[in-house]
């Protein structure tokens, strides 16, 4: 069975109808991640563990920190090259004809990273799973624990540069009205009165907070779906973003900032970049910083 394009987010009725369709590749994306409360020193746990003791039918298990990233230890989420992640994805099973739906069970973040860079690298047939692992199985959607099939895939990257930029292009972007820098972190984060994770407290410059994470997230933090777009609309205008002719989001390392441009997609705003290094990097430098 040939399925329809997916669209960009999908709910589990839809997933669970279609997960026999041979095209269809479904992906787990966990990682945890959490801070140590007195240092801020970054711990991360891949999802993988989970994943083996139960997985939406049929997935594979992507391993971001190591597989789909860098591996700098500096900067631990970066983007790889356009090669590493032809080869991760071809291990994956994903192709360039494959459809691909991700889910997490973290609050969508890590499902919208693996998005932006399959977007990136020039893939266009990929959804988030809305609610991700916790909806799935709060529903009592089919769960597995079956090891995933291999399946010959080539994918072809057709790299967009314009979907992440560097530290340079955001140092102009603070004094440039038609660019609206995003914030995607907690309010404490972005007021600079937060645990100290990224080397000095605080944001860059000029930025707005539009938080992906914590209470006041454009993720309802009960179900993990995201808010309709309406209300998602209208969290991006009272930020002033919606009016901008371009959008670079930022968070810690990339994480938060691709879900937040995730969203904007959502809302089809389409000049929107990732700043990679984040604060990881930009709090560990001599770059202006603002707090509250």
């Amino acid at each position: 069975m040939t399925i329809e394009t997916v669209p960009s987010l999908v709910e589990p009725e839809w997933l669970e109808t279609r997960l026999e369709a041979p095209e269809l590749r479904v992906v787990d994306c966990t990682v945890h991640l959490s801070f140590d409360s007195e240092t801020g020193e970054r711990r991360t746990e891949s999802g993988r563990s989970d994943w083996e003791r139960g997985h939406v039918p049929g997935s594979v298990f992507a391993d971001i920190p190591t597989d789909l990233s860098a591996a700098d230890p500096a900067y631990p989420y970066q983007r790889p090259s356009p090669e590493k992640f032809a080869d991760a994805v071809e291990e994956l099973g994903i192709g360039d004809d494959s459809r691909v739906v991700l889910y997490d069970a973290a609050g969508n973040g890590w499902a919208a990273r693996v998005w932006w860079l399959l977007r990136a690298f020039g893939f266009d047939r990929a959804a988030i799973l809305n609610g991700g692992w916790e909806r799935w199985t709060a529903e009592d959607r089919p769960v597995s624990t079956a090891p995933s099939a291999d399946r010959e895939a080539t994918f072809t990257p057709d790299p967009r540069p314009d979907r992440f930029v560097e530290k340079e292009a955001v140092l102009e972007a603070i004094d440039d009205d038609a660019c609206s820098l995003v914030n995607a972190l907690r309010p404490e984060d972005h007021a600079g009165t937060g645990l100290v994770k990224y080397g000095r407290p605080g944001r860059i410059p000029g930025s707005v907070n539009v938080p992906a994470v914590g209470d006041d997230a454009f993720v309802d933090p009960e179900d993990k779906t995201y808010l309709p777009r309406a209300a998602l609309r209208d969290r991006f205008a009272e930020a002033g973003v919606t009016d901008s002719e371009r959008v670079i989001t930022y968070c810690g390392g990339g994480i938060a900032a691709s879900n937040a441009a995730f969203a904007l997609s959502l809302l089809g705003v389409d000049e929107v970049a990732v700043y990679d290094g984040s604060l990881s990097e930009w709090g560990r430098t001599d770059l202006p910083m603002e707090t509250d």
